[in-house]
């Protein structure tokens, strides 16, 4: 800067000098006076030397007072770079959006947040407060508005709003927006700069807590919360219990805050359920155990108490929470339901005994009645009405005979939960069927389609499978229908381990929608046949259960009937 103010002076004087020998070469044309000359010139140079002494002097002034000023701006400057510098660190550091609007020109400008938080490019992003409040959730929008604007009217100084911000997705982000109002000196604001903070993962989580606060409250299990550590070997204190608890227990949150569960306990509790749960404690285990509690009038109650163990995000160990269930009515209906066991047990093995002995008694005096009646047969007897009364008489004689035959083999099946089983070929089974049936079969002459081509081998009971098919054969030609030819299907497929044997007829069928519920039933008849005893299907349905398997039936009035048997067929 003197530099420059040297130079100035020197081209001054240098320059003035020049003038003033040129001016002087032209006056001595004309004014002789060599003397005076001199003398004005002289004058000049001195004058030219001492005006370029002020004139540097004044350049002087200047150049300090502008070299102040420079340094001046120079500072605001790296003050304004500085402060821009902490800005956008801050910025990046907390990851919010800083806006800055002019009021009064409705100027906007975005920091590079709204990209990064937003996801707006720089040519997506408008200039003015309408573009703005366009991204704003149309929810909370009006009442946003509302806010911010009679904000700006009070001319306070400080604003914040929670509000719902549109990203360039089209989804929506919770924000928390701050801004600071500036004013100018007639108090009027001009400008307002703000931060706008992305909350979605607070309020979401924020949400979530309110959900389970809600859930906790409105549940019907009572539930606790207690501190980490436990006293002198006693559960940890309880610090929350929802109102489910109360109501449970007749115990307030305040009478029990601060204390332990173990006034809970009665003398008759489970002194090892408890054992075992204060080690779950002490191991930082998960633990449920059930146990009587008393209530606050002292009246015991049943529980089914867990203690489970929450750790915060370090991992560390910072609460227990208790979840209980008022059991006492499963309790006393388990008691009933072991009473009711232990009676139907006793009462079967009773009804069992009746049958072993009913059955056993009756043989010989029906033995020795049927050997009468048949001594009978070869004595000729006159009297008709004796005769119709002995005719009658062998007759429910037979039929009390069979009766208790058909009681005996209900109790083989009955009395052999457990039977041995074999591998057989199907195949083989139903030749010893047909040979049984023969008779029939050359009579009715029915149509008989075997497939036995994806499974030919059953792991079964080979009595208990050729009288189960015995049943269904005879079952079949019994109930065939007069109007059509008789057609029986009998096919078997596997499915996983499981053996499923379909045996169809086209007879006179069965109407399901009345007789569902007793097609398998103890002497239940569903036709006027005379030798119908409704034994059958009882026998099928005991033996195929004896074995494991389970049988279902499908039929139609005058259509036919399909029964579905299915076995397991893993070796055992």
């Amino acid at each position: 800067m003197k530099n420059k103010t040297n130079q100035v002076i020197i081209i001054y004087i240098l320059i003035s000098m020049f003038v003033a020998i040129v001016s002087h070469k032209l006056l001595q044309e004309y004014i002789s006076d060599s003397n005076n000359q001199f003398y004005n010139f002289t004058k000049d140079i001195l004058f030219i030397f001492f005006t370029g002494i002020i004139f540097k002097l004044i350049l002087s002034k200047n150049d300090t007072r502008n070299i102040a000023i420079f340094e001046k701006l120079k500072n605001t400057n790296d003050e304004i770079k500085e402060s821009n510098e902490k800005y956008d660190i801050v910025a990046k550091a907390t990851s919010d959006t800083i806006w800055d609007w002019k009021i009064q020109e409705d100027s906007f400008s975005w920091n590079k947040g709204i990209e990064s938080v937003f996801g707006y490019s720089d040519n997506e992003v408008g200039d003015s407060s309408k573009w703005w409040f366009d991204k704003i959730h149309p929810e909370d929008s009006i009442k946003m508005s509302i806010k911010l604007y009679s904000f700006i009217e009070q001319k306070t100084e400080n604003w914040q709003d929670q509000y719902r911000f549109k990203c360039a997705n089209d989804t929506y982000k919770y924000v928390l927006d701050r801004g600071f109002l500036l004013k100018d000196e007639n108090g009027k604001a001009i400008r307002m700069i703000g931060a706008i903070q992305d909350i979605t993962k607070q309020k979401e989580e924020e949400q979530r807590l309110k959900l389970l606060e809600t859930v906790i409250t409105q549940s019907k299990d009572s539930i606790i919360i207690t501190e980490t550590d436990s006293i002198d070997g006693k559960i940890p204190n309880i610090i929350y219990v929802n109102p489910a608890f109360s109501i449970m227990s007749g115990y307030e949150s305040d009478d029990i805050i601060g204390k332990s569960p173990d006034i809970f306990n009665s003398p008759n509790s489970d002194s090892n359920e408890l054992e075992k749960l204060l080690d779950a404690i002490k191991n930082k285990e998960e633990c449920l155990i059930e146990t009587i509690s008393l209530t606050k009038d002292k009246e015991e109650y049943w529980v089914r108490f867990s203690m489970i163990p929450i750790y915060n995000s370090e991992n560390e160990l910072s609460h227990w929470i208790s979840i209980q269930r008022d059991i006492t009515d499963e309790k006393n209906q388990e008691k009933e339901k072991e009473q009711l066991i232990r009676e139907l047990t006793q009462n079967n093995k009773d009804l069992k005994q009746f049958s072993y002995i009913t059955s056993h008694n009756l043989r010989a005096p029906l033995s020795n009645l049927t050997g009468l009646l048949n001594l009978l047969e070869d004595i000729p007897i006159e009297n008709q009405e004796l005769k119709e009364i002995l005719d009658g008489f062998n007759k429910s004689t037979h039929l009390l005979n069979d009766t208790i035959n058909d009681l005996v083999k209900v109790i083989i099946i009955k009395d052999n939960p457990s039977i041995q089983k074999e591998a057989v070929l199907i195949k083989e089974i139903f030749e010893n069927v047909f040979s049984q049936l023969n008779f029939q079969i050359e009579l009715y002459k029915p149509i008989i389609k075997l497939n036995f081509e994806k499974v030919s081998i059953l792991n079964i009971n080979k009595a208990y499978i050729e009288s189960i098919l015995l049943n269904l054969l005879t079952n079949a030609i019994k109930y065939k229908s007069e109007n059509r030819k008789l057609k029986i299907t009998i096919t078997t497929h596997e499915i996983d381990d499981t053996v499923v044997l379909i045996f169809k007829d086209n007879g006179i069928g069965i109407d399901l929608e009345r007789n569902r519920d007793k097609v398998f039933g103890l002497y239940q008849r569903f036709h006027n046949y005379p030798d119908s005893k409704g034994l059958g299907l009882y026998l099928v349905k005991s033996q195929v259960e004896t074995m494991g398997g389970t049988i279902e039936i499908e039929s139609e009035v005058n259509k036919g009937t399909t029964f579905t048997l299915t076995f397991k067929n893993k070796q055992q």
